[in-house]
């Protein structure tokens, strides 16, 4: 059963603007603002939370009473399969996203996480606001998904209990993956088991041995704490995590187009909000983590790591556009 479905999403609450995060009512204006729910998987101090306080600032400055932010963190809504299922129902107004997450919509957003593609964050930046990410926004658009603009998390990179630095370190391994085909298929090129899971329930699943690693990148590793059970992080850069800031289709159509406006303008100025502040949280997670015991190996043999992952392009090629597509992105920057 859907989770957002047996929640409710406790829409009692949640009407009322009563989350700790909600921007405080105010008096003759409560009952004509609409109620705009936003889901964040991460906590009131990380960049996927504070990303929205930037934008309901934006929104209530420019169109003072109208809506009613409900920013609810910490995964309380569910993983993002779960809240990208209650945007295209319209039960959560916003969300962000992970690209990975919108390929079960929208397989053209795996050109995105085709591993040892990027060269940096200004290249992802460059591919996102060219013809693919243009093209992407139409396509999720037609799945009920509004992207306003897309955020760079950070670079991904293997976690472990041990230092797996080398390709066939993870032969047999049992690694946890994002729900993404793709995702699983570059794990299986280095001969690791695969185990789709969602983000809330991979700490455990690594704590009681269900898995033996993951890859995630620096900011959210510190953010779930996942320092305490995969203390060993092998920086391998080998997926740069893209993702968008999305809004649900019903809720945005529901919006004049003096409201549109806003809402773009807002979010254009958050995207460049969240790029800014992703990069000072990666820095202070690292030393979050080191300070709790983390340990942080480069990755050796790296012309096999690449060789392993670019299996990867051949495998997904039809499905992103063919591999003039992905040399073209190659190219660009």
């Amino acid at each position: 059963m859907l989770r957002l479905d047996r929640r409710q999403f406790n829409l009692g609450l949640l009407a009322t603007g009563a989350t700790a995060l909600a921007a405080p009512a105010l008096a003759g204006r409560a009952a004509a603002a609409r109620p705009v729910v936003i889901a964040s998987l991460l906590g009131e101090t990380k960049p996927e939370t504070r990303v929205w306080l930037k934008i309901r600032d934006l929104v209530e400055a420019a169109l003072s009473g109208r809506f009613a932010f409900n920013i609810v963190p910490n995964a309380a809504l569910g993983g993002e399969k779960d809240v990208n299922e209650g945007l295209r129902l319209g039960a959560i107004q916003a969300s962000l996203s992970t690209l990975s997450a919108l390929s079960a919509w929208a397989p053209e957003s795996q050109l995105f996480d085709m591993p040892f593609l990027f060269r940096d964050a200004a290249h992802v930046r460059a591919t996102v606001a060219s013809k693919p990410g243009d093209a992407l926004k139409t396509k999720l658009e037609a799945q009920g998904f509004v992207v306003s603009d897309y955020v760079n998390y950070g670079a991904r990179h293997l976690l472990a209990k041990e230092p797996l630095t080398r390709p066939g370190d993870v032969v047999g391994k049992r690694l946890r993956v994002i729900q993404s085909p793709l995702h699983s298929t570059l794990w299986e090129s280095f001969g690791a088991v695969p185990v789709g899971l969602p983000i809330t329930e991979t700490y455990n699943a690594l704590a009681t041995g269900v898995v033996d690693a993951m890859d995630l990148t620096k900011s959210a590793y510190a953010g779930f704490k996942l320092y305490e059970v995969v203390p060993d992080v092998i920086e391998t850069g080998h997926i740069w995590a893209s993702g968008a800031l999305v809004f649900a289709k019903p809720f945005w159509n529901g919006l004049s187009s003096e409201e549109q406006a806003v809402f773009q303008e807002a979010a254009t100025q958050g995207a460049e909000h969240f790029n800014a502040l992703i990069v000072a949280d990666e820095v202070a997670s690292v030393e979050t983590a080191k300070a709790a015991g983390a340990r942080f190996h480069v990755a050796e043999d790296r012309d096999g790591w690449v060789a392993g992952a670019r299996k990867v392009w051949a495998a997904y090629a039809d499905k992103v556009g063919g591999m003039e597509a992905i040399e073209a992105v190659r190219a660009l920057g």
